[in-house]
């Protein structure tokens, strides 16, 4: 149980070193990978129920070649890949919203800087380098929040593209 306080303690240093703009890249981080983690779930386990009752209802038709079956097709199809989709634009967003963030943290952190030069001119070494840390480290955290959110990104769009690219062959019309 120890580690876990010690890993807490450790954590809590990091977020207060790199000032409150680490806070939020934080909280971007953990929610771009919570709507990762739904995502990943739901091409496990939904998006099959999902085509299934789809294609169920579709096979159920008496009549299949008319304009308005195929209208009919091409909105389950439809409904199918927002579904496959979800939140995938969100996820994007978040990642190019890291690095931005880290920006804002890289800027918050020289403002610092510049206020102790201001203060006390270019002899206070060791408050420039707190200064220095608080720019770099929100910079860093947002660039590996963007690096692991772009990889996962890049994979769940593959398998959204790949789930919705044989729709049409599941939805045949007669």
């Amino acid at each position: 149980m120890q580690w876990l306080f010690d890993a807490y303690i450790a954590i809590r240093d990091f977020m207060e070193l790199g000032g409150p703009v680490l806070y939020v890249i934080a909280m971007v981080i953990l929610w771009m990978w919570v709507l990762i983690l739904e995502r990943i779930i739901y091409f496990r386990t939904a998006h099959h129920q999902h085509v299934s009752a789809e294609s169920a209802v579709w096979l159920a038709r008496q009549e299949r070649t008319s304009w308005h079956a195929t209208q009919v097709r091409a909105g389950m199809v439809s409904r199918i890949t927002v579904a496959a989709h979800g939140s995938i634009p969100m996820i994007k967003t978040m990642v190019a919203l890291c690095p931005l963030l880290g920006l804002v943290g890289t800027v918050t952190g020289m403002i610092d800087v510049f206020d102790v030069l201001a203060i006390a001119g270019t002899g206070n070494a060791r408050s420039m380098a707190a200064g220095v840390s608080k720019a770099t480290i929100p910079t860093m955290a947002g660039m590996v929040g963007a690096l692991s959110g772009v990889f996962a990104a890049a994979l769940i769009s593959r398998s959204a593209a790949k789930a919705v690219k044989n729709l049409d062959d599941v939805f045949v019309a007669d």
